[in-house]
């Protein structure tokens, strides 16, 4: 996706629990794309637990600054996070602005129950829980911009590829 000159930025976005992560990563294999994750940004920078809006800006410019290194080799790039708050996508716009790329925005929902049950399970990087879902459901603004909006399931991840990568030819 996108050419070999410019690349591309995928965002994913959603709340905990809405099966963005796991979506980002199969979509980052299907595309051959760099795969960055916020959850694994904040271990690597040992700020797990640090959850400011402050902080959470520092976990998404550091993010911004790897997107911005592969962009120049001309890479697609898969940013896996909540990205909840305007400023947190409008980063990453500036970003594909400056490299002259195209950026796409993927917003992962899943039912109530759902994310209770997933949230309920130990996940290896994320550190989110029901009071964590509950509050950022309050903060998340609605997107502005296009974008594609995809419900996650119990055993849908191939359809979910399907209508991605379907969505994304318009990117390239």
């Amino acid at each position: 996706m996108g050419n070999a000159k410019s690349g591309l930025v995928i965002i994913v976005s959603g709340l905990p629990g809405s099966g963005k992560s796991y979506f980002a990563q199969k979509l980052a294999v299907t595309l051959k794309a760099v795969y960055l994750s916020s959850d694994r940004i904040r271990i690597s920078l040992q700020a797990k637990g640090k959850y400011t809006l402050d902080d959470k800006m520092y976990i998404y410019r550091t993010m911004a600054k790897l997107t911005d290194k592969h962009l120049s080799r001309g890479e697609t790039v898969v940013a896996d996070a909540t990205f909840y708050h305007h400023a947190m996508r409008d980063l990453f716009s500036g970003i594909a602005s400056k490299r002259n790329s195209k950026i796409a925005f993927i917003l992962v929902i899943a039912s109530e129950e759902l994310v209770r049950e997933r949230l309920d399970e130990l996940r290896a990087d994320s550190e989110a829980d029901l009071g964590v879902y509950e509050s950022m459901k309050e903060l998340f603004e609605p997107y502005l911009d296009e974008h594609l909006v995809l419900r996650s399931g119990t055993d849908n991840i191939s359809e979910m590829l399907t209508l991605a990568t379907s969505y994304l030819r318009r990117y390239e």
